[in-house]
């Protein structure tokens, strides 16, 4: 997420009453979370095992719950509970504005776009030319659409990101300033739902069709011309590249890559990174025909059992 205009170290430590190490006058442009973070960005850092990808990310301003060695051309924010203080400045800068309308006056829509009954749009939206926005759909503010996309009753885009710090008070939420951007001649089918970015963008690419009741977790990139049939869970943080399919009942772990045109067989469990241009089958993951190839010889060990 990036500000509107650049601020400086030394009032961003005044708004989270936070030490900081650094010139007052050092420029800061934006704040991140870990995997989409920028040079010019804020990331936070609270758990040691953490401390050398945070300070040695693209990051320049590392807001950290401990004072460690600065490194050079860096600054750092030293907080008591880094989580929070996040939380503060994205409150701050990207401040929740309850709508007033079902379709706000601030978004933009382009000709030809068909808006049909029941559908929200909220602020500073964006949709493109020659697009169906069938009823019920919810798109939440910030969202960017493109052009020729259709979208289909009940699906949401921009929820808020599933992810949150477990204290001994409850679960602590950790608060969504990101966006969903769907490019141009995308499909979304019913009842889908594209969670919103933490800081960054959640993507789906130019082309890419998507069936019915497909989640898509935050910060998750898909690629260009993909197919992804119902019942699909993609977590977030990852990133599936162009010309991937994803058959039916398909489930991610979160922070993986799925190759460019990997095939992903239905009920399968992506537990890794998988390469692209082959297929894939089971739980834990496996290239499908040695899968089938392990399925067949369990088989034939029992059956060889039995009649001895």
């Amino acid at each position: 997420m990036k500000f509107k205009n650049p601020q400086i170290l030394g009032d961003i430590a005044l708004l989270i009453n936070a030490e900081f190490i650094g010139h007052k006058n050092f420029k800061i442009f934006g704040i991140n979370e870990i995997h989409v973070v920028e040079k010019g960005d804020i990331v936070f850092v609270d758990h040691p095992k953490y401390y050398d990808k945070a300070l040695n990310s693209a990051a320049t301003t590392i807001l950290i719950n401990k004072k460690v060695t600065c490194p050079e051309g860096k600054s750092l924010l030293i907080s008591e509970d880094p989580f929070r203080d996040f939380n503060k400045i994205t409150k701050h800068f990207n401040p929740f504005k309850a709508a007033i309308q079902s379709i706000s006056n601030t978004a933009v829509i382009g000709q030809e776009t068909i808006i049909q009954p029941n559908v929200f749009i909220g602020n500073n939206v964006s949709i493109g030319s020659n697009c169906l926005i069938h009823p019920n759909v919810t798109i939440y503010d910030n969202t960017v659409i493109g052009n020729n996309v259709t979208i289909h009753a009940n699906t949401v885009l921009g929820a808020d990101a599933f992810y949150y710090k477990n204290r001994t008070t409850g679960y602590d939420k950790l608060i969504s300033g990101g966006r969903v951007v769907i490019k141009d001649n995308v499909d979304l089918g019913a009842s889908c739902t594209i969670d919103r970015g933490v800081t960054g963008d959640t993507t789906i690419g130019e082309g890419t069709k998507i069936d019915n009741q497909v989640h898509v977790g935050h910060d998750t990139i898909i690629g260009k011309k993909c197919l992804i049939a119902s019942q699909t869970g993609i977590a977030g943080c990852v990133i599936i590249e162009d010309k991937v399919t994803i058959w039916g009942q398909v489930g991610t772990n979160s922070g993986i890559t799925i190759g460019k045109g990997a095939i992903i067989l239905g009920q399968t469990g992506v537990t890794k990174s998988v390469a692209g241009g082959k297929s894939y089958f089971g739980t834990p993951v496996s290239e499908s025909r040695e899968k089938l190839k392990e399925m067949a010889g369990i088989k034939r060990f029992l059956k060889e059992r039995k009649n001895s």
